[in-house]
């Protein structure tokens, strides 16, 4: 895969990552983008400048997961 167009698969698994915890979808499907993401920088050499930005997310994630909440946006129970 070219740099240039692993750069742009990579931002858009990051926005979609992004996108799935804003409209509510499950943890598990935003968390699959960003590793996704992580591993597309990883076959394209570019894993040292993508995996900050991966791990923050993740961590924030975690965050949510540990707090038992839902993704905003979720409906209450």
């Amino acid at each position: 895969m070219q740099p240039g167009s692993a750069r742009e698969r990579i931002q858009k698994l990051l926005v979609t990552g992004d996108n799935r915890l804003k409209q509510g979808v499950d943890h598990a499907k935003a968390r699959e983008s960003y590793e996704q993401a992580l591993a597309v920088a990883r076959e394209a050499g570019l894993e040292e400048s993508v995996r900050p930005l991966v791990e923050i997310r993740l961590a924030d994630l975690e965050k949510l997961q540990s707090r038992g909440s839902p993704p905003p946006g979720a409906p209450a129970h």
